[in-house]
């Protein structure tokens, strides 16, 4: 149901205020908790020396974010801006070639940095499933594209695989099982594509290109086969107006972010508290409340950041890649939350979408979900937290469109319909402000632990009911509201302009 009236300005300010209010409220109890356990033991391994501006410890739980931004940062940039320069010249000197070139860069690089065993251990997965593209049959490629992934997720498997990398340094584990992880999800995409293709087949040198792109082999984001090998091997490069200028901001964005959340780090330590359950326990409803929302934020924007760093890298090229996520707190549906859009593109394109068509079959939907998060699970790693991780997030998606289908039907769809606009939307943001909830709870247990998820869910509908569980509804009801205020304005603008009285359309 559209929604074409705009809100009152006064809600707005009155929707503003609340959500800001709250979630300042919510920083300050999170930071006072912060200062006054900065020196428990159970801190001292994740609470470090930070910038001495500050005079403050920082929080440092997150060793992928430490990696990235200060451990290895020199090495990282280091290897980006070779590629940068290597591939700029050399796309100079011959447009028609730079995905040769591109991947004689990432060959050299990942071989210089993981050894000849590795290399070769991903391109004896890459002839496999180059082989098994040949024969052109989806289920096939499926069945040999999961059991190669399963091969580095399960043991002995991988064990026994990780055993022909060499080498004690300390990257060495998370650039094995990234690269070999997304080199096995871009084969996939690749066989599928060649299944697709009516005359003849792809090329081995074709598939190799595209899996060796150095900015995207070891941490993503996957472009699927078929808009990257349209783009890499377009000989026209010139740019639109203002593409670099908008490159450039781009980057400046994600530096600024970085930077933000570093500051933060000083002064909230919403990765190391939830690991001190005896701390949590003693935090307010609201702070916890706040502690689960802002760890999800915090994803999000490590997920935009990481993926935005690489993407400037991969513009710089002449390529679309996929774009950042979309920002936790603009999520109110399952349908569209995600923290990594090249892995939902990927699974979009060959399993969601495919099964589920239009989405609109209860039976067809079920099996399309239940289908997309067993490959999640099979590709973030089997376990007990992935299993129940999966679980809920498949139920949620499939109960919204329960939901959707029985308040199509009558009597709910007439006495909807009767509705001012107003009160419907309304009504619908109180369900959606649940909604919210519920993926926030979903997925707080995979990024913190099960018991703090269990923890948050109890404070919130057992204990601090009704009070705790009304106020927190109310403020993300009106961060709903605001929400759905933007979505309408979008919609508005993306709306095709009516063509003039006599004069024909042209589309």
């Amino acid at each position: 149901m559209g929604i074409k009236t705009a809100l009152p300005k006064m809600e707005i300010y009155l929707y503003t205020s609340v959500l800001a209010l709250a979630l300042l409220w919510a920083a300050s109890w999170i930071m006072e908790a912060s200062s006054e356990n900065v020196h428990r033991k159970t801190f001292k391994g994740s609470v470090k020396t930070g910038w001495h501006y500050f005079g403050r410890k920082m929080d440092v739980a997150d060793f992928e974010w430490a990696m990235w931004f200060t451990t290895f940062r020199n090495h990282i940039l280091f290897a980006l801006s070779g590629h940068v320069i290597f591939a700029k010249i050399c796309s100079m000197i011959s447009p028609k070639h730079r995905s040769l070139i591109y991947m004689l860069y990432g060959c050299m690089t990942v071989l210089i940095i993981m050894g000849w065993t590795y290399v070769s251990l991903i391109l004896s997965h890459c002839v496999v499933l180059y082989s098994v593209a040949l024969i052109k049959r989806k289920w096939l490629c499926f069945l040999a594209g999961l059991t190669s992934l399963a091969t580095f997720k399960m043991d002995p498997f991988v064990s026994w695989q990780a055993g022909f990398v060499t080498g004690t340094f300390q990257l060495q584990d998370i650039l094995f099982y990234g690269g070999c992880g997304f080199s096995i999800m871009r084969c996939m995409s690749f066989a599928l594509e060649n299944c697709e293709k009516k005359d003849g087949h792809y090329t081995f040198m074709d598939l190799i290109k595209y899996n060796f792109y150095l900015p995207f082999f070891f941490f993503g984001p996957i472009m699927t086969f078929d808009r990257f090998h349209v783009q890499a091997n377009n000989p026209d490069l010139t740019r639109k107006d203002r593409e670099m200028w908008n490159i450039f901001i781009h980057a400046l964005v994600h530096l600024g972010a970085i930077l933000v959340v570093d500051v933060l780090f000083h002064y909230l330590y919403i990765l190391t508290i939830p690991n001190d359950m005896k701390l949590v326990k003693d935090l307010s409803d609201w702070s916890l409340a706040g502690l689960a929302y802002f760890n999800l934020v915090y994803d999000w924007v490590k997920a935009a950041v990481m993926f935005g760093v690489i993407n400037t890298v991969s513009l710089l090229d002449h390529l679309d890649p996929p774009q950042p996520p979309k920002c936790i707190t603009m999520l109110y549906v399952f349908a569209e939350t995600h923290f990594d859009r090249g892995i939902n593109d990927w699974l979009c394109k060959y399993v969601y979408d495919y099964i589920g068509g239009n989405h609109d079959g209860i039976f067809k939907e079920l099996v399309a979900t239940i289908c997309t998060f067993s490959i999640t699970t099979l590709w973030l790693g089997p376990c007990e937290l992935v299993y129940i991780w999966s679980f809920f997030n498949c139920f949620g998606l499939n109960f919204e469109l329960w939901v959707a289908k029985l308040f199509s039907l009558p009597p709910l769809s007439t006495i909807e319909g009767l509705m001012s606009e107003a009160m419907s939307r309304r009504i619908r943001g109180l369900f959606n402000a649940v909604n919210f909830w519920q993926i926030i709870l979903y997925n707080v247990l995979s990024l913190n632990s099960l018991d703090f998820a269990k923890l948050v869910a109890k404070r919130l509908l057992i204990k601090g009911f009704p009070v705790s569980t009304i106020l927190v509804l109310l403020v993300t009801y009106c961060g709903i509201q605001l929400i759905k205020e933007r979505e309408r304005k979008l919609a508005l603008l993306e709306e095709p302009e009516p063509a003039a009285p006599g004069k024909p359309k042209t589309d």
